[in-house]
């Protein structure tokens, strides 16, 4: 029996412990997006790009810069390579066609070398570094690129969350009022006072509700972990918005935004097309500075020794310095015009990237106009789906009060509830579209 209690109490230890090492969240909107800015996987590998092209930068320029090697060969003769010669050398007066074999070097030998070289002039090295400056550049904008998409996905998680949380709160409420007309109307059946279709007519409703509220929360469910995986945080924490969907949607109304000038190089997809002509222009001054001669220069210095037993690391063992510079100079003169193909072959794709950078100009332009229109729609829908849910929701109370009192049918009664539903769910998705559509706005204007 002691056994069993001590079992239970480590169980219920280790999981009141599992429970306090749950981490908690609770996040308004703004705070939401400073968190994922940080902490989403995406902006972490962003990130992990930026540090990598730096490095990348560092290497180019490194290539240029002085190097130093050293090394060390041994070499062990276990048979020498004879050599042959014509004549018999060593038998004076013998057959002149006789072939004499002999073998050169000892029987060890080892060599200890250091080199420095230094690249003097190479065209291409000093396209090369401006390129590592494009690169490095790339990827800053697509840091920043992503930390926009980042926004635009919480912001849109974010008010999805909210969408299911009113939703699922309003078919409660829907619920609890429909079940108590319900049950006043099976009273009213019993008594004999109304037809049983005017009862079935509100189970059928009552059904519908039940299985939009099971739908709406299994969608809270999946909403709320989308959001922890665009926040970057475990699927199991527990997560509390702190905003609620009505103050977003009044603090997103914003009409002034539609009247602002849309200034292209604040896009951030421009910034990356120009970067993208940027880099083709390099590539083609890079074919055209391969035609330049290229110098570099090194110095070797070193010892070496012989010896036909290994002794090499005795004191008597003899060393032999040596040492020079060497200059080098490479003159590129005839390629068989392929020098001249590839320099043609990076004119035209650089010639190709100017015109997708027009086309990239004139598509924002138009997306611009067709967001902003989506956003201004969105408004006027906000608008509209508000006065539409005041006069569905006196319709609804004036058609029950008539049923109640026999002046209506269940299905006119249940028509108007159908059609109060539908307004109710008109209503929030239009306070979710203001909140999407100006996150949709900011993102292609790059307002922070």
């Amino acid at each position: 029996m002691k056994k069993i209690l001590s079992i239970l109490l480590l169980i219920f230890a280790f999981g009141a412990n599992s429970q306090t090492n749950q981490q908690s969240y609770s996040f308004s909107l703004q705070q939401a997006i400073s968190h994922a800015l940080t902490n989403n996987y995406q902006a972490i590998n962003a990130n992990r790009d930026i540090a990598s092209a730096k490095q990348k930068k560092w290497e180019t320029t490194a290539s240029g810069l002085p190097q130093i090697n050293a090394g060390l060969d041994y070499l062990n003769n276990f048979d020498f390579t004879l050599q042959g010669v014509t004549g018999n050398l060593f038998v004076p007066g013998g057959d002149p066609d006789a072939i004499s074999t002999f073998a050169f070097g000892t029987k060890h030998s080892m060599n200890g070398r250091a080199t420095l070289s230094q690249l003097i002039f190479d065209g291409s090295y000093i396209v090369a570094l401006q390129a590592s400056k494009t690169y490095l550049q790339y990827y800053q904008n697509a840091k920043q690129k992503t930390d926009i998409e980042i926004k635009e996905m919480l912001v849109n998680a974010y008010a999805n969350v909210l969408l299911t949380e009113e939703s699922k709160a309003i078919l409660e409420k829907n619920k609890t009022t429909l079940s108590k007309t319900l049950f006043d109307t099976e009273q009213i059946y019993k008594n004999g006072l109304i037809e049983e279709e005017n009862v079935e007519q509100l189970q059928i409703t009552l059904a519908s509700i039940n299985s939009n509220l099971n739908n709406i929360t299994r969608l809270n469910d999946v909403a709320l972990k989308m959001l922890k995986i665009a926040l970057g945080i475990d699927l199991n924490a527990d997560l509390k918005l702190t905003d609620k969907l009505d103050v977003l949607t009044t603090s997103n109304l914003d009409l002034a935004m539609t009247k602002a000038t849309f200034t292209l190089d604040n896009n951030i997809n421009y910034q990356m097309m120009l970067n993208f002509n940027e880099q083709r222009r390099l590539e083609y001054k890079l074919q055209k500075s391969k035609a330049l001669p290229s110098l570099a220069a090194n110095v070797n210095f070193g010892y070496n020794a012989f010896a036909n037993n290994f002794a090499f690391f005795t004191a008597d063992q003899k060393w032999n310095k040596f040492s020079n510079l060497g200059v080098g100079l490479n003159v590129p003169i005839f390629s068989s015009l392929g020098r001249s193909a590839k320099t043609q072959q990076a004119k035209i794709a650089f010639e190709q990237a100017k015109t997708q950078l027009i086309e990239t100009e004139q598509k924002l332009k138009l997306q611009y106009e067709s967001t902003k229109s989506d956003y201004e729609f969105s408004i006027e829908e906000y608008t509209t789906s508000k006065s539409n849910l005041n006069l569905a929701e006196r319709i609804e109370k004036k058609q029950q009060i008539k049923f109640k009192e026999g002046l209506s049918s269940s299905f006119d009664f249940s028509e108007a509830q159908r059609q109060l539903y539908t307004a109710q769910q008109n209503y929030l998705q239009s306070m979710v579209n203001i909140i999407n559509k100006k996150a949709a706005l900011e993102k292609i204007i790059n307002k922070n």
